[in-house]
This record gives C-alpha cells, structure tokens and sequence, in this order.
C-alpha cells in the first residue's frame, strides 16, 4: 500500500452519497475513521458482529433496514428508564443551569456517541486543514464572554451534525436551537467569515443557507430559532448540514461547518397527572370572568347581540383576527382587478395589508356548502397544522354570512399555471427545481398523512392546489377544507375531487384512503415530468392521456419518450428513471401496491429504492 492510499483510508467520507450494495468486512473492521453514514448499505448480519461496532465506524443512518440500522449504529444501546417530557443539552459543553432549566453535557469528542442516556449524535466530516479531529470550540482567549457560559462552548461539525433523541413523549414540542459564532472574532481578518449550513428537523428543511452572525446582528451574539414539531414515534432527529457554502479558505480550523451551542425541547401539552393548584384555578376563573366582561362589552358596542339568529349563536366567543373592513380595504372591496383565482370552495382574491404584508384571501361561497358551524370546526383544524409545505393561514373574519380565510400570499401562483397555463405565465422549471417541488409536496402530504396529530386526507391534491413562494418552494393549499379521515378506511357518501386526479376506486365507489391522495401525487408527479396536463380522452370514456401513455411507454421500454422537451437533455438519468418509477408505484390500480407518503420521501431522497412497476 502506497503512503498515498494510506493516506486517503485514514480519513474515508462516503456520507450522503446514496450508496447501495454490501459493505466490505474490511470495512467494518477497519482501524481507520470510515464514515458511511446517510446511504442505502445492504448489511449481512450472518457475516459478522453487527452489535454496536466501534464507534471509529460511522455507520448512523447507513441502511434503510430499521433492524441492521439500530444494531449497527449502537441505538440498540439507548436507555429508556422513563419517557421525556423535555430534552436541554449543552452542545460542546459540561452541565450548565440556564433559565431554570439543567442543560446536559455534551463534550464528547467520539464520531458517534451510544445513546446511553436516551439521545445520542452522529459527527460526519473532517476539518482538513488540522490534524487534530476537533468535535467541539471554545470561545477564543482574550474575547470578553458577553452571554451566558451556555454559549461559551458549541459542537462543530465539518459536514454533517446530527442529534437524535429517542425516549420523548408523543406530542407537540417546540425545538429551540441555541447559536453564538464564537469561531471568528471581529478583528479584521476573521470579520471576513461566513458560516452557512442548512438546518432540518425530523427529515424537514426548515432553514437554508442559515448564517449565524448574519440573523444574529453580529459576532458573537446569541440567536435562538425555535420550531413547532410533533414527535410521533417518541423520536427526533435534528441535522445541521454543511452544504459547501460560507468560508473555506481562511486558513483556521472550524471557519467552516455547522456549529451549534445548545438544544432545548419544550413541551406544547400538558404532563400526564400534573394537576392545577387552587391559586392555578382561581387565577383562571377571575380571568375567564373579565375576559367574558371584556367581550360582552366589546360586542354590545357593535351591537352584535341583538337580532342574533341561532347560526350566529354557534359564533359566540369566537374571536377572527381581521374584521370585515379590514379585508374589503385590503382587496378593494374584492375588486376584480385583484381576483387571482377560483378554488374549489370559492374565489380568491390577492389583498395588501396597512403594514404591506400580501394575503390571499379566500371568500367562500354558499356553493361550498360551508355552514357556520362547519367552518369554525375546519378553522380549528387548519389553524393546529403549521409545515413548511402547508400554506400557512394568517386570519379569518365572520361577519353576518361572510366566511372569510386569509392566506399567506405566494407569489410564483400555482404549479399548474407555471406548468401548463397561458404561455406569459409560464415559468422556466429545470429538473433541479422540478425534482425539488416534488419532494416538497411529499412532505407536505407525509406530514398531513402521518406526522399531524389529526390524520387528514386532502382528497383534491392537483397542480392548482400546488402553490410557490417566491424562491419556489412548493406549498400545499386548501388542505383544511377537506374532511378528517376519522377512521383508517371508509366510504365516502360525498365524493370531492377533480376527474383525472382521482383514484380509482375512490371515484367508481367512494372508497377513501390516504392511498388517494398518493394516486393524486402520482398524476402531479407525471405534469411535472413532461409539462402536460392530465386530460381527458374523448374518445374513449374515463380514460386520461398522460397516464395512459405512461403506462404504455412502460411496456415498451421507452419511458424518457415522456420527458417534458424543454428539459432537454439537461437531468440526471438515474433521478429521472426512479422519479418515473414512483409516479407509477403512486398510481397502480390497487391501492395496496402503493407505498405511504413517508416512503416516497425517502424513494426521492435516495434513502430507499422504489420497487419496481410491472406494467399489467
């Protein structure tokens, strides 16, 4: 073995890479630092001890068999003496008491720490321009310590940082992530840096391109983000990952690479079996008591209890946080100059509010069939789900027969008429930002379908439906307006939805499951893919061209033949075969032959294969 090879084995990184296959038994016996972690590996258990490997060995998240992927990664290990309410860590750092509140230490300086208090790390990378293998800093000498000894210490990261709690209670949790650029200083070369990664929690990107010191106002000031989660299966995982930007030619160590100084997880529930004191409760009734005065005074002086009609009655005590003048001055008294579009429960109209903020404001029609009563049930339920890929909702107003949803407004409209709408419209999508719509849409559905506390199928998912900010980040709209899927499967006296779109046997027999909207996906997926709208065949009743086609391209080999022209040769093959793949595993005849959103996410991340469509 040459000193080069040598070299290059010392220090081997096949992190995020999407590989497949088996691992080598070199490999896992390695004395070398070999990090595998975040690929697709194939693992033959019968071929050697697999029961948490040397930690020299990064193998966090290196297969997708849940089973090899805990015995090889040392999770079999976690301790679990009791569920966790709450999590504070001291990323970096020993024990510190911040806020009341027992921060855990942290100062570990292994790759990957075994989870024997219920949570562990996965450190992936190496800081090449030292010899040392740095998995923490501490604030330089000499720099006067302007914050708590919390932000004194952080964890540091050359590529990838990972945390995983695994012993929480089911819930709703707010994740707060504590930074402080403690690297650079403000002298005149260091000032120069840049720190950027990218922060995901539970598998969701939730900031791109974050730089500390840029959001924080400075060097050396603390920023905390704090993010709503729902932890499902009593784990979450929070990665910060180095995606090449920011500063990489200072010659110092850590300039580089997520850093982090502390993490704590709040809970958004109240704990079993913890009771309210006396003082608790009569604090609670004398504020309830004024809050009804306030009210009552509040609407008698807008003479709102008179002539109350029994529709208005279920309204009592609902407070919306725009009144009907606010809305009408903000559309022009729904001018039609300002009407964007029509949705399925009435139009929608773009509106300006006093501070400048954009709303899209969604002015339901009787047609929706939407009673009082209805509505106030649907609005509890879209205001609890907040996601990245959901169109956030800002307000609503009930006034009279007046039922009113203000949306975040999203500049880039919808899919469809970026897609296939009047050609002034149209945008210029390549296969990056098309294949990156499609995972958001995927998550936003996985969230919907598994991870919201309220399983929800939205049952109209199409182009429409699909909307984009302006950097083109997909969002899902009209989702709160759809029925709660109450039970696992059901029949459905009330079919809604768009022809095209809809499953099978949704639409012949009113059978509904989650597996619609994934059939509805896979339709959205193939628009994306060539640029064209699902119509129908005329000449051959309930039949749509797209689909057919694809199908029939499946059978005869020549599948790319569906590629939208305008891509050109411009994309990735692999990525283009799996994305076409999926959308016919999404759209199969039987419900039970396609996979859950989740998987899907995973099948476009490259974390799993998709199986394989057999063309019937």
């Amino acid at each position: 073995m040459t000193p080069y090879q040598f070299t290059i084995l010392i220090h081997s990184f096949l992190t995020d890479n999407r590989l497949s296959g088996s691992v080598p038994d070199w490999m896992l016996s390695s004395e070398n630092k070999i990090d595998l972690s975040y690929n697709n590996f194939a693992y033959n258990e019968s071929s050697g001890d697999l029961e948490c490997l040397k930690q020299e060995t990064n193998l966090f998240r290196s297969s997708s068999t849940d089973d090899v992927l805990k015995k090889a990664s040392c999770l079999t290990k976690a301790v679990c003496p009791s569920k966790l309410s709450s999590w504070y860590v001291n990323c970096g750092g020993n024990i510190q008491s911040f806020e009341g509140k027992e921060y855990e230490r942290d100062d570990d300086a292994d790759v990957f720490d075994q989870a024997i208090s219920g949570w562990a790390y996965s450190n992936t990378g190496n800081f090449l321009d030292n010899n040392k293998r740095d998995s923490f800093v501490k604030i330089p000498p000499g720099v006067p310590q302007k914050n708590h000894e919390l932000y004194s210490t952080a964890r540091i990261s050359a590529l990838s940082l990972t945390y995983n709690a695994f012993c929480l209670m089911n819930g709703s949790y707010d994740i707060s992530l504590h930074f402080a650029e403690i690297v650079f200083t403000n002298d005149t070369f260091s000032s120069l840096g840049r720190r950027v990664f990218d922060i995901y929690i539970q598998g969701n990107l939730r900031e791109k391109d974050f730089d500390i010191s840029k959001q924080a106002g400075g060097i050396g000031k603390v920023i905390v983000k704090t993010y709503p989660v729902n932890v499902t299966i009593s784990s979450l995982e929070i990665r910060l990952y180095w995606a090449g930007k920011g500063t990489t030619n200072i010659p110092s160590q850590g300039v580089y690479g997520p850093l982090i100084s502390a993490i704590s997880v709040n809970p958004n529930f109240q704990l079993p079996g913890a009771g309210l004191s006396r003082g608790t409760v009569a604090g609670i009734l004398v504020g309830a008591i004024c809050a009804v005065v306030v009210i009552l005074g509040v609407l008698w002086r807008r003479r709102c209890l008179r002539q109350r009609d029994v529709k208005e009655l279920e309204l009592y005590g609902i407070t919306c946080s725009f009144t009907l003048r606010q809305i009408k001055n903000a559309t022009n008294n729904f001018d039609d100059t300002n009407k964007i579009g029509e949705g399925g429960f009435g139009s929608v109209y773009k509106g300006v509010l006093p501070d400048g903020t954009l709303i899209a404001v969604n002015q339901l029609s009787s047609k929706s069939k939407q009673g009082n009563r209805e509505f106030l049930t649907d609005l509890g339920m879209i205001t609890a789900l907040q996601h990245p890929h959901l169109v956030k909702l800002h307000g609503c107003c009930i006034e009279g027969n007046q039922l009113l949803l203000a949306y975040e407004y999203m500049q880039n409209n919808s899919l469809a008429r970026a897609l296939f709408g009047p050609k002034e419209c149209q945008l210029e999508l390549d296969w990056a930002t098309r294949y990156r719509i499609c995972i958001d849409i995927a998550r936003g559905l996985a969230f919907l379908h598994e991870e919201s506390t309220l399983k929800i199928v939205h049952k109209d998912i199409k182009a429409t439906n699909v909307l984009h900010d302006e950097n083109l980040n997909a969002k899902i709209s009209d989702f709160g307006l759809a029925k709660l899927d109450e039970q696992d499967t059901h029949i459905s006296t009330r079919i809604a939805g768009t022809f095209g779109y809809m499953a099978p046997e949704y639409a012949m027999r009113g059978y509904l499951t989650d597996k619609a909207d994934v059939y509805s996906y896979g339709i959205v997926l193939l628009e994306i893919m060539s640029g064209m709208a699902n119509f129908c065949d005329r000449a051959k009743e309930n039949q749509f061209v797209l689909h057919d086609t694809a199908v029939a391209l499946k059978k005869s080999g020549n599948l790319l033949d569906l590629v939208d022209p305008k891509l050109g040769s411009a994309y990735d093959l692999q990525e283009m075969m799996t994305f076409i793949n999926v959308a016919l595993v999404c759209t199969a005849s039987s419900l039970t032959d396609r996979s859950t959103m989740s998987s899907i996410v995973s099948m476009l991340e490259g974390r799993i294969c998709p199986e394989e469509f057999v063309a019937e």
